[in-house]
């Protein structure tokens, strides 16, 4: 009796735990909005002081509806010279904000660009539960480009500037839409599912592939989008617009081998790989400091970004 007690629990439990797998933790994946899931992450993905039109006054939200009907916040910060030399739509990492790019913006407005700070779906100020991880959000891109020529008449040399997750939803738009002109893109990955292996290494110490893969499965279909098409690397052999990647060589959690699988995938010959000594996922630049700035916007100077 004893025996057949325990069986019982040991039953149950495994039935517990195999309904929590299912219907729970591919929501860690995807979810961005989950009560529980920033308990356990400790963050939260509420916009919070400093905004925007605190710390800039030459600018202006540029809010828009996406292709399924959620708001998306974004800011454009105007150039300080009279005649803009360009715009930049700027793309944050996963659980990060559009005020992580106020100190960029600026910078890019002193060296004579507009920029556009974008919250992501699900992220800051914009609707939404769920990243999607490029899949919808290349899509939301190309919907800020028609409001950018509809509302503020610029359609003239607009590039992406993107980090990590940004990165990958950059390298996604540059390929699906070529009114994108030129590309920056920091610490990025090749596809959804072989991030997904690596961070569940990263994060849990060991690694399961036929586990993540049900989950990566799962997580599609929850957040409601095609995990197949989550794959930067396939839309690199549609990007012929000059573009820069760069990635540090001490990043844990997405290998800097990934960069290189990139640019070595995208057909443009205008493209430039940067390796940034000693620089983890999170502080390129602080450890790339005024010279990695310097050959950044050196790129935007010198690659000649319209038509010849």
């Amino acid at each position: 009796m004893k025996k057949r007690k325990l069986l019982k629990i040991a039953i149950t439990l495994i039935a517990i735990l195999a309904l929590f797998i299912h219907f729970y933790v591919p929501r860690f994946i995807t979810e961005i909005r989950n009560p529980l899931i920033e308990i356990v992450r400790g963050g939260n993905s509420k916009t919070i002081s400093p905004k925007f039109e605190i710390e800039n006054t030459n600018g202006k939200y540029l809010n828009f509806e996406t292709f399924d009907g959620l708001k998306i916040s974004s800011y454009i910060t105007y150039s300080d010279h009279e005649n803009p030399k360009g715009t930049v739509i700027l793309l944050h990492g996963i659980r990060s904000k559009k005020e992580h790019f106020i100190s960029l913006s600026q910078k890019l407005a002193n060296q004579g660009y507009n920029s556009v700070a974008i919250d992501h779906r699900a992220h800051g100020e914009s609707e939404g539960t769920h990243c999607t991880f490029g899949v919808k959000e290349k899509k939301d891109i190309s919907k800020l480009l028609d409001v950018l020529e509809k509302e503020e008449k610029i359609t003239e040399n607009i590039g992406v500037w993107g980090q990590s997750l940004g990165g990958a939803i950059g390298l996604q738009a540059m390929g699906n839409d070529p009114r994108i002109k030129f590309g920056i893109i920091e610490s990025t990955f090749t596809d959804f599912e072989t991030i997904v292996h690596d961070y569940f290494q990263y994060h849990l110490g060991f690694k399961d592939e036929l586990l993540t893969d049900y989950l990566v499965s799962r997580a599609g279909d929850i957040a409601e989008f095609d995990e197949e098409d989550a794959k930067p690397m396939k839309y690199c052999k549609n990007i012929n617009q000059p573009i820069l990647l760069i990635h540090g060589d001490e990043d844990k959690r997405i290998n800097i081998k990934y960069g290189k699988e990139n640019f070595s995938n995208i057909i443009s010959s205008k493209k430039e790989f940067l390796k940034v000594d000693g620089a983890n996922h999170l502080n390129v630049w602080k450890v790339g400091g005024e010279a990695y700035f310097e050959k950044v916007f050196s790129f935007l100077e010198y690659k000649k970004f319209k038509d010849e």
